[in-house]
């Protein structure tokens, strides 16, 4: 496969970048950025010598590098996509879009939470959260991967509301990242001295994954779901940690959310169930494409607590998009992700 990357600096795109290298069907032939056309890759991100000798082109090329490509990655801020994504499918490649620009199904939800004109509301783009939507993946024209937030969240509550084990009014999400999620740009909070040794929520009732995980659980609860989710941002780079709360219906025994979560993800390679009582940690899924699931009953309370953790560079964001590459190419999907996570 030919491929080519939009936006190949930021960290998703960097880590795009080191995934493609290992990976045996494809070959990356082009890679842009508009604040450092011309350079060569491996003078901004030294470790890729030896793998890549390639200067950067610019959006102005694109025609030229759909024309080449078969797929082309897109890893830019939301607003930015759609426009490149019509002139790449024009050309006759395939899209697998990081950003947010394809996600959601109405355009008027993207508009409402992102403040910004949906131009591509005719796509047909399909929800790339792999696990879930595989089959749509598979024919797809336009990918929208999903966030990394909505990644660990969704999968950590799926299986709750497939086998309607719980309420879908009661759920809460308390979610926590690495800086890295924040991307590469500059910002006060992410500073060495705001952020080291320092622990802050933010986007409370009005971050923009929040609608992104409501469309995806109430697709598999088959009625709408609203949630409550809080964000964090932690001091480390890489990584995210959700813990998920909801009320079981009454009746239900911790065996049968055991056998919800063998049900749906057991053949699932990409998933590790850690069982109940486990406590999954960011760093057993760092520099992977895995997610680890643990779950716990509460039974004075009547809640089931679950707790899942991934890379969010990797299962939620390039490692998703490659593996969503292999399925629309018909590989299989572990094909390049099969990396042992990092530790310690």
């Amino acid at each position: 496969m030919k491929v080519s990357i939009i936006g190949a600096t930021g960290y998703a795109g960097e880590e795009l970048l080191r995934i493609l290298a290992g990976h045996p069907a494809a070959e990356v032939v082009a890679i842009t950025s508009e604040s450092q056309t011309g350079e060569n890759i491996e003078n901004i991100y030294s470790h890729f010598t030896r793998f890549y000798n390639k200067k950067l082109a610019s959006l102005k090329d694109l025609p030229d590098i759909a024309a080449a490509s078969d797929a082309v990655f897109i890893a830019l801020p939301h607003g930015h996509a759609m426009e490149a994504g019509k002139q790449i499918v024009a050309h006759g490649a395939k899209v697998i879009d990081i950003g947010a620009d394809y996600r959601f199904r109405d355009p008027a939800v993207y508009e409402k939470w992102y403040k910004v004109p949906h131009t591509h509301a005719d796509s047909g783009a399909v929800y790339g959260l792999t696990e879930l939507y595989r089959d749509k993946v598979r024919a797809a024209t336009i990918v929208a991967n999903p966030g990394c937030y909505t990644t660990v969240s969704i999968l950590a509550v799926a299986p709750l509301l497939k086998y309607g084990l719980v309420d879908p009014a009661t759920i809460i999400v308390d979610a926590k990242s690495g800086i890295s999620g924040a991307g590469r740009s500059l910002g006060l909070n992410y500073h060495l001295g705001e952020a080291y040794d320092n622990l802050r929520a933010y986007g409370i009732a009005n971050h923009r994954h929040t609608p992104e995980i409501e469309q995806a659980l109430s697709d598999v609860a088959g009625q709408e779901v609203v949630i409550s989710f809080t964000p964090h941002l932690i001091p480390m780079v890489r990584g995210i940690l959700s813990t998920c709360y909801a009320t079981l219906k009454a009746g239900v025994a911790a065996e049968a959310v055991d056998a919800a979560y063998a049900g749906m993800y057991g053949d699932e390679y990409f998933i590790r169930l850690r069982g109940r009582g486990a406590y999954p940690a960011t760093k057993e899924t760092r520099g992977s494409n895995f997610c680890d699931i643990g779950w716990h009953i509460d039974p004075r309370t009547g809640r089931v607590v679950t707790v899942a953790t991934i890379d969010n560079l990797v299962k939620g964001a390039a490692g998703q998009a490659v593996q969503n590459l292999n399925v629309m190419f018909g590989l299989d999907e572990r094909t390049g992700l099969t990396q042992a996570p990092l530790y310690p």
